[in-house]
């Protein structure tokens, strides 16, 4: 299958709600619809021939110390995972860093699960983007909705509001065939 892209501040109707508000912010962002069936990053890069070293994913992780809980968006690679025991955890001065509860996570982004994306997130979160996606050219990430999916200059993701860039990723080990 083809995707067609477009800008995204053109097409809202492809968009989580707080993701059409905040794109317009982020430069040479576009967006296209796929299956929601295939939003899954696997999925979605074998049926529209993206590799999975141009896409990254979007996690949500909860850091608790004393008693609150803190949350913040995590974007890595499709290729690698982040290191939330290690550098999150460290970064967010966190006792403890898990990945949030799926209702968590849609309930307090206003997106659907597996669509999540660091565009329109709370204005208090950190974004913690890897330095490979910082680096990238332009990587296809999530739009709030199972629908479509983003695709976004890793200098603009690193450009976010709120965005960090570090090293926060490992590299995955290769799945046995």
């Amino acid at each position: 299958m083809t995707l067609h892209w477009a800008p995204a501040a053109e097409r809202p109707d492809l968009l989580a709600g707080p993701v059409a508000r905040a794109v317009r912010e982020v430069e040479g962002a576009e967006v296209a619809e796929i299956d929601p069936a295939l939003a899954d990053t696997a999925a979605f890069c074998e049926r529209y021939g993206v590799r999975l070293d141009e896409s990254a994913n979007c996690v949500v992780v909860a850091a608790r110390r004393g008693g609150g809980t803190r949350h913040a968006a995590c974007l890595v690679l499709a290729t690698m995972r982040a290191d939330v025991n290690g550098v999150v955890r460290r970064r967010l001065e966190a006792r403890k860093a898990s990945f949030a509860p799926m209702a968590e996570a849609v309930e307090l982004t206003g997106m659907e699960y597996g669509g999540i994306t660091p565009v329109g997130l709370p204005d208090d979160w950190p974004i913690l983007v890897d330095a490979h996606v910082a680096e990238h050219p332009r990587v296809v990430i999530g739009s709030g909705v199972r629908g479509s999916k983003l695709r976004v200059p890793g200098a603009a993701l690193a450009a976010l509001k709120t965005a960090d860039v570090l090293p926060l990723a490992i590299q995955d080990e290769p799945k046995p065939i």
